[in-house]
């Protein structure tokens, strides 16, 4: 019985290979992405405690240097915000990129495993010619003998 050998397993090996490295690049990113919106979320919590704090203190009685604390801390975070904002954007881009990446891997891996299925199907079409070749010569052979050719 002849055995299937597809010629270009390495290929598709490597590209198996290729959308793994893809996965985890892509695992990488979104991890890196979910720290930096993290870090961004307790930016915003931070600047909200600062706000109630300096409400507190406007309710309470008034002392000018920690009111213009507060104020310098409240700026400051909306500066330290608008700073994470933009690593989350970038974070994202990286995202975004290793998606395309997988994406692209995915194509090239499935693609190589539909030609392994077509280079199969071709295989098995080939080896039922073979076998019906040859049950076709047996035929005739037996068939021949019977008349006595």
């Amino acid at each position: 019985m002849a055995v299937f050998r597809y010629k270009m397993k390495n290929v598709l090996d490597v590209k198996l290979k290729l959308e793994d490295q893809a996965k985890a690049a892509f695992a990488e990113a979104m991890a890196a992405l979910n720290a930096e919106e993290e870090k961004l979320s307790e930016l915003f919590d931070r600047l909200e405690w600062y706000e109630e704090e300096g409400r507190r203190m406007r309710q309470d009685s008034i002392d000018v240097n920690d009111l213009r604390d507060n104020t310098r801390a409240i700026d400051n975070l909306k500066d330290q915000i608008e700073a994470q904002k933009e690593n989350v954007r970038r974070a994202q881009a990286v995202v975004d990129r290793a998606r395309n990446e997988l994406n692209t891997a995915m194509q090239e891996r499935k693609i190589q495993e539909k030609l392994r299925d077509n280079a199969f199907e071709e295989f098995k079409h080939e080896l039922n010619a073979a076998e019906s070749k040859e049950i076709d010569e047996l035929v005739s052979y037996r068939h021949g003998r019977k008349i006595g050719l």
